[in-house]
C-alpha cells in the first residue's frame, strides 16, 4: 500500500509502522499518555494497539486533509472486516502524537 499521499512525516511514519506491525516504531511516535478515541469513545491507547497491530492495516488511502494530519481510507481488520475509516492525529510541540481519533467514515 502506497503512503506517498501522506504529507506529514510523523503521520507517514505512524502509518508505515501500522502497516508493518512494528509496535516499537508505532509506540515511539506517541506520548506516554496518548489519548485514543474510537468512534467517539475514549479507549486505552496502549492496549487497543497492542491488539490491533498485526491485525489491522490500510488497504488504500483515499484522501488526506488538515495539513496531513487527517487521513481517510479503507482498512482491513482481521476482527471487524473491511470498511472505510478515518485516522485524525494531533501532534504536540515536541513532535509526538498525543491524540488519535479513529472511526468508521462515510465519504
Amino acid at each position: 500500500m502506497n503512503t506517498d499521499k501522506l504529507t506529514n512525516t510523523t503521520v507517514r511514519k505512524a502509518i508505515d509502522a501500522l502497516q508493518s506491525a512494528d509496535s516499537k516504531a508505532w509506540f515511539a511516535l506517541f506520548t506516554a499518555d496518548a489519548i485514543l478515541h474510537d468512534d467517539g469513545n475514549k479507549m486505552n491507547f496502549r492496549s487497543f494497539f497492542e491488539k490491533a497491530l498485526g491485525h489491522d492495516r490500510f488497504t488504500s488511502i483515499d484522501k488526506v486533509e488538515n495539513n496531513g494530519l487527517d487521513i481517510y481510507g479503507h482498512i482491513h481488520s482481521d476482527h471487524w472486516g473491511d470498511f472505510k475509516t478515518y485516522f485524525k492525529f494531533q501532534i504536540n510541540s515536541e513532535g509526538k502524537i498525543n491524540r488519535l481519533d479513529i472511526g468508521q467514515a462515510s465519504y
